[in-house]
């Protein structure tokens, strides 16, 4: 079965970097959407980034394009987000997301059939 596991997580000061991995099994990362979704305390979940299974392009965010860098590990069946230059909005969790069935990408939280149990992010000023 599909699962998705998340690590990298942790406590950063503003400004400071992390990068956060993601294993896949069950599925192929070539060819299949996968991304990620943030969730600051209180508030709803968003899209971060995404790798469309079109054409293996990324999307971003416009609060973090510039900042972040989805890539993909076909070889270890990894998916990576580095954050740069984190910000006091980026605390919270982030789920890796994946679909099998999905044509590119979507920054709609209801289109992903598969979530990680995320990963904590805490930025300290």
């Amino acid at each position: 079965q599909v699962q998705l596991v998340e690590s990298g997580g942790g406590l950063v000061q503003a400004g400071g970097s992390l990068k956060l991995s993601c294993v896949a099994s069950g599925f192929d990362l070539d060819g299949n959407a996968v991304g990620w979704f943030h969730q600051a305390p209180g508030k709803t979940r968003d899209g971060v980034s995404f790798i469309s299974s079109a054409d293996g392009s990324a999307v971003y965010a416009t609060a973090v394009e510039g900042r972040f860098t989805i890539s993909r590990d076909l070889a270890t069946s990894t998916v990576y987000l580095e954050m740069n230059n984190l910000q006091p909005e980026d605390p919270g969790v982030y789920y890796c997301v994946a679909d099998l069935e999905m044509l590119g990408y979507s920054f709609y939280r209801g289109a992903w059939t598969y979530w990680g149990q995320g990963t904590q992010v805490t930025v300290s000023s």
